[in-house]
């Protein structure tokens, strides 16, 4: 009685390590199989009806794809294919000269006097919300007619994104002050009028920051002599700082404005605008 019930569990044991071994047996000879079928050439052949240079994705060619498909619309302009850019000139095109898009922030050219009003607009709009004038400058180019650029690089911390605007002035032209929209604005301002002499409408204290008092020209302007109008130096005579003019004839100095360092999209090129309606 005792042996018999201490063969039952030797048997099924037994019974276990057959089925484990003949599953172990089985699997080995299928990867063989496979791997025989691999190593064979049959299975690196391509069929040849198979095309890997479609004109038609999913198509051996454009004559087998469905005749309703049409081919997809060219896209648009570099400048234009930002969906704020686009945006904007949509929702106000009058007040837009023209967009270019560098190599990361996009630049829109507005026209002089509705400057306040974009921004203002970028400013409470909430889709955008550029509430900080991060700089403003001018850029000198004397052989335009419309000789200045101011430049505001805006920030909208809600959206991590920059944009810039442009406006374009001649000599003698003033541009609107900023002031109230963004107050950072007023010591910027100031630093171009110093700088280039460009005039700023409705400016509370449009007077020099940087310059002495008393100080002759504007020195970032291109025909700025390099040595300046005066030369300061101090006398021990007299015991104090004298200034006296410099007599200095310079030579015609040709302007490169290229810059290898930014790249444009659309090659600094401005976009012309789409039609209003």
């Amino acid at each position: 009685m005792l042996s018999a019930r201490c063969s039952a569990p030797v048997v099924s044991i037994c019974r276990g390590i057959v089925a484990r071994t003949l599953t172990s047996l089985a699997s080995s000879v299928a990867l063989e199989g496979a791997a025989s079928s691999l190593t064979s050439p049959a299975a690196f052949q391509v069929p040849a009806k198979v095309s890997f240079s479609s004109p038609v994705r999913g198509f051996a060619s454009s004559a087998d794809a469905p005749k309703g498909e049409e081919e997809p619309p060219p896209p648009p302009p570099p400048a234009l294919s930002d969906p704020f850019v686009r945006s904007v000139v949509a929702s106000v095109p009058k007040w837009v000269e023209g967009v270019c898009l560098t190599s990361d922030v996009p630049i829109i050219y507005v026209k002089r006097e509705h400057i306040v009003d974009m921004a203002t607009y970028l400013r409470d709009s909430t889709g955008a919300q550029f509430r900080v004038l991060s700089d403003l400058c001018g850029v000198d180019y004397p052989s335009r007619e419309q000789r200045f650029e101011v430049v505001y690089n805006l920030l909208s911390v809600h959206y991590n994104t920059r944009l810039r605007l442009k406006v374009r002035c001649a000599e003698g032209e003033s541009v609107p002050s900023l002031h109230e929209v963004h107050p950072s604005a007023n010591w910027f301002e100031r630093e171009a009028w110093d700088m280039f002499g460009i005039m700023f409408e409705n400016h509370p204290d449009l007077r020099r920051i940087l310059t002495d008092y008393g100080f002759e020209g504007h020195p970032l302007r291109k025909d700025f002599p390099l040595t300046g109008y005066v030369e300061c130096r101090y006398d021990d005579t007299e015991k104090r700082v004298v200034q006296e003019p410099v007599e200095l004839a310079q030579e015609f100095r040709f302007f490169d404005f290229s810059n290898p360092w930014e790249t444009l999209k659309n090659e600094g090129k401005e976009v012309p605008l789409p039609p209003t309606k």
